[in-house]
């Protein structure tokens, strides 16, 4: 079991929950987030005033998914999300030690589903 986490431009949302739906990767977890990398920031002037902004706009998708899925997930996110250009965000892959599906007690690979 992985924990696949992708920080994301928001304008690749649509096209990743596409690319995710071909790979039958359905399930994921979507946050609005603020961060910086490579990309620095841009500076702009805001009421006379110049403004260094460096926290810019991602959004980070969380998909758990058994062994099986978890190359075909990075490929459909490397796919939809890639533009070439600084900020396209990075992929984490991690093991999960643990899954339960509260609703029926599901453990394992099981309750990722």
């Amino acid at each position: 079991m992985k924990m696949v986490i992708a920080v994301i431009r928001p304008e690749a949302l649509e096209a990743l929950k596409e690319a995710l739906l071909k790979a039958d990767v359905a399930k994921m977890t979507v946050s609005q987030v603020r961060g910086c990398g490579q990309q620095m920031g841009y500076t702009e002037t805001y009421r006379g005033n110049i403004v260094n902004v460096n926290l810019l706009s991602k959004v980070r998708v969380e998909i758990a998914v058994n062994d099986e899925f978890e190359q075909p997930t990075v490929d459909a996110i490397m796919n939809a999300a890639r533009t070439g250009k600084i900020g396209d965000g990075k992929i984490f892959v991690m093991p999960i030690e643990k899954c339960y599906r509260i609703r029926t007690g599901e453990e394992g690979p099981a309750a990722i589903g």
